[in-house]
């Protein structure tokens, strides 16, 4: 049976930060993201990753797009990559791209990259030889949707972040299926795929390759904003960076974004919220679920 996500049980899931901890401590995150368009989308990934507690985040961008995150992105670094002429990952960018992930402690693929063919054969000749733990989200997700079969030869631990119609790509199932159907989809896609598996949604659900899955109980209907599965997807890297397994990282993200959705909520209204609202009310979503004392003042009321 699926589990709730709770205050407690995630709460014994989140990191140690060592007094004497420094950035090389809190594990260095490789973002590869973003396309001339859907720059927001890196951006925002990345500020979630730094947010999660990571020490370090570096983006891998399409180097006609690097001055705007020089200039928008200061605690963030960036590494330049060969671009195609749209101004999206291209091919030659992957013995660049793998070299620099070689000693990192995770890798997020996938927000913004956009569908453009050759940006998408450089996603599928990454996945397989990726040599850090993988959350693949987004443009990763539609390009992986042309070969899904290649999920079984990634030798990285994995997370993947669909919403229902992602997920319907790669499985060919209807989204009115995986509706009626999430947590049994999730979970047998966790094992066929040998990954975890967070199906996004109301109640998102998080399913291991071994069989676990929770449901969450935070969030409302104003995280069905452009941006947010984006802050998501940077949140979960970036525990995983600081050396979490896979299935706790994935639901403690899950936890923590929809707790700042719900913070963000009761500040700016559900209506009314955007995606930077979310990152805005992360700090106290931290604060509020590192806190105890929290519980007994009612603030979380889950």
């Amino acid at each position: 049976m699926p589990i709730e996500l709770k205050q407690d049980t995630v709460r014994a899931w989140i990191p140690a930060r060592p007094e004497d901890g420094h950035k090389g401590t809190f594990g260095h995150v490789f973002v590869l993201a973003g396309s001339r368009g859907f720059t927001g989308a890196a951006k925002l990934a990345c500020e979630a990753a730094a947010r999660s507690g990571a020490g370090l985040v570096t983006l891998g961008i399409p180097h006609p797009l690097a001055d705007i995150f020089a200039v928008s992105l200061s605690e963030i670094m960036s590494l330049r990559l060969p671009s195609t002429e749209s101004e999206t990952l291209a091919a030659e960018a992957l013995e660049t791209a793998l070299k620099f992930a070689h000693e990192k402690q995770a890798i997020l693929i996938g927000p913004g990259l956009s569908r453009n063919p050759e940006t998408a054969q450089f996603v599928l000749d990454f996945l397989p030889h990726a040599p850090a733990p993988l959350v693949i989200d987004a443009d990763a997700l539609n390009a992986l949707s042309e070969q899904p079969s290649l999920l079984q030869d990634i030798r990285s631990d994995c997370i993947l972040t669909p919403h229902p119609g992602e997920i319907a790509r790669l499985t060919e199932l209807s989204t009115q299926e995986i509706s009626q159907n999430r947590e049994q989809v999730a979970i047998e896609y966790a094992q066929t795929w040998n990954c975890v598996v967070v199906l996004k949604g109301h109640g998102t659900v998080i399913a291991g390759p071994d069989g676990q899955c929770a449901l969450n109980t935070t969030g409302n209907h104003g995280l069905g904003t452009g941006g947010t599965g984006d802050i998501l997807a940077g949140l979960i890297a970036g525990l995983l960076a600081q050396g979490m397994p896979t299935f706790e990282a994935a639901a403690l993200g899950v936890y923590l974004h929809g707790l700042a959705g719900d913070i963000a909520a009761e500040q700016y209204s559900a209506r009314a919220m955007l995606a930077g609202d979310v990152l805005r009310t992360l700090p106290e979503a931290w604060k509020r679920l590192e806190d105890k004392r929290t519980q007994r003042a009612g603030f979380l009321g889950r």
